[in-house]
């Protein structure tokens, strides 16, 4: 039920303007779906800008948390499951259909660059 390289579900590409009758169209162009990703980066770091600046550098469950691994961590729960995964000091760990953690995403995404993704409130794909 998921969708392209970044495994996007409808409700997510909806977020960023996305609309489901689009998705076929979605699947065929690899530029739309990096382009999609990026837009989602970017509502995401909007999103949880206060999170990264309250938790980037602290060590949470035996993780180092970096701007990258939060945005990571977004893209696999959603930026609830984050704040969640976060404030919880890592107790509430929510994981995917095949068993993967907010943590593991966190953990395994940490450490990359991101600065050049701009946080935007409302993030939209263009689809042309």
């Amino acid at each position: 039920g998921y969708l392209g390289k970044y495994q996007f579900g409808l409700e997510t590409l909806k977020t960023i303007g996305l609309k489901e009758k689009d998705s076929l169209y979605f699947l065929n162009i690899r530029k739309l779906q990096e382009k999609a990703f990026v837009t989602l980066l970017s509502k995401n770091k909007y999103d949880l800008k206060e999170y990264i600046k309250k938790y980037e550098g602290k060590i949470i469950n035996g993780v180092k948390i970096t701007e990258s691994g939060i945005l990571a961590g977004a893209h696999l729960g959603g930026p609830g499951s984050v704040i969640r995964f976060l404030d919880s000091n890592g107790k509430k760990n929510k994981k995917d259909a095949y068993g993967t953690s907010v943590r593991t995403y966190v953990r395994d995404f940490g450490g990359f660059e991101t600065k050049g993704i701009k946080a935007v409130k409302n993030a939209r794909i263009k689809l042309r």
